[in-house]
């Protein structure tokens, strides 16, 4: 008689160590790696910059080309892809000043930012203004993102 209620206790017992975790606090119970948080908040912000698991897209932002340049090398990932939409370029910026910092990025110059052994450069190039123009027939912004080793 007494198997019974030590074998409830102990399920009680475990329920309510795991209830904080299976109800979605368990960052209070175990701590979360900056990057592995940084990844789930990006996560939450919806699609990413094709070529990245990381870098979340603006909204109104779309593709430009089919499919990004990325090579994956044992010194560290290099993706370069390019994205347009009618937005304006000073509203593209604001979002990624305000976005990257809470992913783990250090903004280090315009259009610069650094994380734990990659940079991250924004950049406007005419030609994919040009061919964002032609695609769309209508004014757009483009931009390059480049992920590089540091």
């Amino acid at each position: 008689m007494t198997a019974l209620p030590a074998m409830l206790r102990a399920a009680s017992a475990a329920f309510l160590l795991a209830g904080p975790a299976v109800a979605g606090l368990g960052s209070f119970l175990i701590p979360i790696p900056s990057v592995l948080a940084a990844q789930l908040a990006a996560a939450e912000s919806g699609p990413f910059v094709p070529g990245t698991t990381d870098v979340p897209v603006m909204p109104g932002l779309a593709s430009a080309e089919s499919e990004p340049l990325v090579f994956d090398k044992p010194g560290g990932r290099i993706v370069q892809s390019v994205l347009s939409g009618d937005v304006p370029r000073q509203a593209v910026l604001a979002f990624y000043d305000q976005t990257l910092p809470q992913l783990g990025w250090r903004r280090t110059a315009d259009r610069v930012f650094v994380r734990e052994g990659e940079e991250l450069r924004l950049e406007f190039p005419q030609a994919a203004q040009q061919a964002a123009q032609k695609a769309k027939s209508a004014a757009g912004t483009a931009v390059r993102f480049t992920l590089t080793p540091r």
